[in-house]
């Protein structure tokens, strides 16, 4: 059974490492018979390194859907990872990728939403509700028999990434703190990257008699940490991981958002949904964790918080002692 897989945003740091992830790893490269990425930007430096892996990078070119739907007829694509890419127009473009493969017969398709979306408020968080609205676009295939995109869809909700700390990076060497408008008592359980990407690669190279392994079809995965952290925990967590005291700082939204606008080079659009999460975070509305989907698919135990700070050593650990 052939297995032709095609990852949206494949430069982007969520899709270049489920690809890595499959083209790299026995378990997985032995399962498919192809790999595609399809890059809003085919020269960057990850859509480079896609393809001296052994993959092969497609230039998507968003509000061309006729030309989408050829390539990925070209390609022979069975199987698409719909990645939304960051940028401001991530909802129309990944509506029209959806219904791309829908018109080029694509069978399988695993979608990386976000978990929380569905407790966001349209009004408030619209870049997380967004999700909700892309989900409902993929998952109504499932009904409509004269399609095979119906037939085998899985979605992912990841939480919030334990990477976007590393904005934060130059507060924790400069002055020993973690600055985040979460609040002081509300808890988020961040997830590392990796078990994402663990999760996707898992069920995109598995396979059933429909098409994904009957275990992962139809799947509603939630995805996130295995610990729930109010600020001050994740400061312990780092502080134990990298030997050196992190405190926590309660920051206001206000300079939240000077602080994303002078350390991040991210996309305004990722920004937003990155200050929607923290204000999921301070209402209260992520207080729960969900591993039992990355321990059914993958057999193995979530990234802890003090294992993920040990990962990023010279990113966290002070130069100075932290100020009292």
């Amino acid at each position: 059974m052939s297995r032709n897989i095609c990852i949206t945003a494949a430069e982007g740091q969520t899709g270049f490492l489920i690809a890595e992830l499959l083209l790299k790893e026995g378990k997985f490269a032995r399962q498919i018979s192809s790999l595609t990425g399809l890059a809003l930007d085919p020269s960057f430096a990850r859509a480079q390194e896609l393809t001296e892996l052994g993959g092969k990078v497609v230039h998507h070119q968003p509000g061309r859907e006729r030309l989408m739907v050829k390539a990925l007829k070209e390609i022979g694509c069975d199987t698409i990872c719909l990645v939304p890419p960051a940028h401001r127009d991530k909802f129309d473009i990944t509506m029209e990728l959806a219904s791309a493969a829908k018109k080029a017969g694509v069978s399988n398709v695993l979608l990386i939403s976000s978990a929380g979306c569905d407790y966001a408020d349209r009004e408030k968080q619209p870049r997380l509700r967004e999700f909700v609205d892309i989900e409902s676009a993929v998952l109504a295939s499932k009904g409509d028999s004269e399609t095979p995109l119906g037939h085998s869809p899985c979605v992912i909700r990841a939480g919030f990434y334990a990477e976007n700390l590393l904005l934060y990076s130059e507060q924790a060497k400069a002055d020993g703190v973690l600055p985040l408008p979460i609040g002081e008592s509300h808890k988020f359980a961040p997830v590392a990257l990796g078990d994402v990407a663990h999760v996707a690669a898992h069920v995109l190279a598995g396979k059933g008699k429909h098409g994904f392994d009957d275990r992962h079809r139809g799947q509603m995965m939630i995805v996130t940490g295995p610990l729930l952290c109010a600020g001050k925990e994740l400061a312990e967590a780092a502080s134990k991981a990298l030997g050196a005291q992190i405190e926590f700082e309660n920051i206001s939204e206000n300079e939240a958002k000077r602080v994303l606008a002078s350390q991040s080079e991210s996309d305004e659009s990722e920004k937003e949904y990155i200050l929607e999460y923290y204000s999921l975070v301070r209402e209260g509305k992520t207080n729960y964790i969900a591993t039992t989907a990355f321990h059914d698919v993958t057999g193995t135990h979530p990234t802890e918080p003090n294992e993920f700070f040990k990962s990023y050593p010279t990113e966290f650990r002070p130069r100075k002692k932290a100020k009292h």
